[in-house]
C-alpha cells in the first residue's frame, strides 16, 4: 500500500478499558470493559476505536502496541492507587486497580516517547499527573464543601469550562474557548506534575485541564466529554492530530523528508461536530 492512500485510512485510536465482573447470557466472568459514548465519540469524527484492555506488559510491550496505533485515549474510571503518589488511601478512596495502573502507565510513557497524540479524560487527566510526579485531592468535597462535582451515583455535575488562550485545547474548541463539561470526578489533581501546564479550572479553584508541552499533542481533561455528543470538538482535535502523526511516519517510513509533526494547532479541531 502506497503512502497516499494509507494516508486515506481513518486513524486508529487506542482507548483504554476496565477489568470488571459482568454478565452476559449464562455466563459471570471478568471482562473488558468500556462505555460505548466513548466509541461513538472517536468514530463520529472519523476514527476507528481499538480497545486497549488492562494486560501484563514492559515497557516493550506498550511501545509495541501503540506503534501500530495513531492516537491514544485513557478513559475515565476507577480511582489511582494513592500509593502511587505516596498517600495513605482517603476512606472514600476506591479500590486500588493496580493492573490499570500499571498498563495505563506503561501507555502514557510509551506515547510521550514516541509523541503520540493523546487524550486523558477524567481518570486520564489524574493518571497522567501521577505518572509524570504529581499526586491528587482524594475527595473534593473535603475542599469543596459539597458533592458538586459528583452530585450521586451515575448523576454527572454541569459546568461551563473556558480554557486558557494559546493552548492545544483552545486550538481545538476554536473561537469559542466554552466547553459544556459533564462532571464526575470526586478526585482531582492536586500537585500539578512539573511537566504538565493547567490549561483550565473550575470558578472555584479546582483543575479541569493540563497539557504536556513537551510533545506536540498533549491534552487531559477533568470532565467526561464522551457524555456530551453535541461536541465533539476534543475527539475531533485528536483524530486530526493522530491523522497527521501516521502521515508524517508513513512519509518518514517511506523514505520521504517528513519528521514526526509538531503543529499544536490541529487544522481540523476548530470545528464543532454533531453526534
Amino acid at each position: 500500500m502506497s503512502v497516499s492512500s494509507a494516508s486515506e485510512r481513518p486513524p486508529l485510536i487506542g482507548i483504554t478499558t476496565y477489568l470488571e465482573q459482568a454478565q452476559t447470557g449464562v455466563w459471570d466472568v471478568r471482562a473488558s470493559f468500556l462505555p460505548k459514548v466513548y466509541m461513538d465519540a472517536v468514530t463520529d469524527v472519523g476514527g476507528v476505536a481499538i480497545l486497549l484492555p488492562p494486560q501484563p506488559a514492559t515497557p516493550d510491550v506498550a511501545t509495541h502496541v501503540l506503534s501500530a496505533l495513531d492516537g491514544l485515549i485513557v478513559s475515565g474510571g476507577a480511582d489511582v492507587d494513592p500509593a502511587l503518589y505516596g498517600q495513605d488511601p482517603h476512606p472514600m478512596t476506591g479500590a486500588p486497580r493496580t493492573d490499570r495502573d500499571a498498563w495505563e502507565t506503561l501507555l502514557l510513557d510509551a506515547a510521550i516517547a514516541l509523541e503520540l497524540p493523546f487524550l486523558g479524560i477524567c481518570r486520564g487527566a489524574q493518571i497522567l499527573n501521577v505518572a509524570l510526579g504529581g499526586d491528587l485531592i482524594q475527595h473534593l468535597p473535603d475542599i469543596v464543601g459539597d458533592t458538586r462535582y459528583q452530585p450521586g451515583a451515575a448523576v454527572f455535575g454541569a459546568s461551563e469550562i473556558e480554557v486558557e488562550p494559546d493552548t492545544i485545547i483552545a486550538a481545538m474548541l476554536g473561537d469559542d474557548r466554552r466547553a459544556s463539561a459533564p462532571l464526575y470526578h470526586h478526585q482531582a489533581i492536586g500537585t500539578v506534575a512539573d511537566d504538565l501546564v493547567v490549561t483550565s479550572r473550575t470558578p472555584d479553584g479546582i483543575i479541569e485541564s493540563v497539557e504536556l508541552p513537551s510533545v506536540p499533542f498533549g491534552v487531559a481533561v477533568q470532565w467526561h466529554p464522551e457524555e456530551y455528543a453535541e461536541d465533539r470538538r476534543l475527539f475531533a482535535g485528536v483524530v486530526s492530530a493522530a491523522r497527521e502523526y501516521r502521515a508524517a511516519r508513513d512519509g518518514a517510513s517511506a523514505g520521504s523528508p517528513a519528521a514526526a509533526p509538531t503543529d499544536r494547532s490541529p487544522s481540523a479541531t476548530s470545528t464543532k461536530e454533531p453526534a
